[in-house]
């Protein structure tokens, strides 16, 4: 397992995996170890995944200065990293939550982005709102569902400001395409591979700066794909729309009957969707 120091002395790790083109991988969470991104849905047939563990995550190290958990702080640690593999630019993909550092990341460093992979991304870094109906909208479609009664009442609840701490395991389900017990499994695993303490700081104040990253991001031309799950309530379809529009050169795609980890829900597919933006 290779690792590097960061611009402050923290050794950071990364994992590489696969044939081809090399693609750095920022995972989500916040704050989770890269591991739960296995293979893409063995995007690794066709690139050298390099997966982050970020900073206090996975086998990387915790730093001496938990405000360098903050995301725009790790940007300086992806820079780090394409410095450590000797790249001029990257490909880079990032699930979720890491499509913030991504987004920062592509903001200061555009140069050194050739293609943009954002899946699912959470909108902190760029600003863009999502409201309780776009969520309560997206999860109408799973009302066929064994379990859809108590977990669309759960988030109800959550999206009217009265969650209760069970409320938020209660959703569990909508963010998987299956709720069998590998999706239960994936969820489980989160309590152990997430830092908690630095998922709170990952977004503290100060973190973002919504306007400048969307104004500096309508100057990045290189493409960019925005791939939303149709079933996904935590990135809705609706604003994944809006998220891709912020780029002038963005192909924006929905993965049919996905979820949160489309990979999980349909690899192939999955593949097939990323691949062709991923790959030269």
């Amino acid at each position: 397992m290779p690792t590097f120091a960061a611009p402050d002395g923290t050794r950071l790790a990364y994992h590489a995996s696969g044939d081809g083109p090399p693609l750095i991988c920022l995972p989500g969470g916040p704050m989770r170890d890269s591991a739960y991104l296995g293979t893409l849905g063995g995007l690794t047939a066709h690139r050298r995944l390099i997966r982050l563990d970020l900073r206090g995550t996975g086998e990387s190290e915790v730093p001496r200065d938990p405000a360098s958990y903050r995301c725009d702080r790790q940007v300086a640690d992806v820079e780090a990293l394409r410095g450590e593999l000797g790249l001029d630019r990257v490909d880079l993909l990032a699930h979720s939550a890491g499509a913030n550092l991504a987004a920062l990341y592509t903001a200061r460093h555009p140069g050194r982005v050739a293609r943009l992979t954002l899946v699912t991304p959470s909108v902190y870094a760029v600003g863009i709102p999502i409201s309780a109906e776009d969520r309560l909208t997206v999860a109408r479609l799973r009302g066929s569902e064994p379990w859809f009664g108590p977990a669309f009442a759960a988030l109800e609840e959550i999206t009217a400001g009265r969650a209760t701490p069970d409320s938020w395991p209660a959703i569990a389900p909508f963010a998987h395409a299956r709720w069998d017990e590998t999706a239960r499994a994936f969820d489980e695993a989160d309590a152990k591979q997430r830092n908690a303490e630095a998922a709170t700081a990952y977004t503290a104040e100060g973190a973002f700066d919504p306007a400048d990253t969307r104004a500096a991001l309508a100057d990045f031309t290189s493409p960019v794909l925005v791939l939303a799950g149709e079933f996904d309530i935590s990135a809705p379809p609706r604003a994944m729309a809006e998220y891709a529009g912020l780029f002038p050169n963005a192909e924006f795609a929905v993965q049919s009957g996905a979820g949160h980890m489309p990979w999980l829900d349909d690899a192939g597919r999955f593949v097939a969707l990323v691949e062709p933006v991923s790959s030269p």
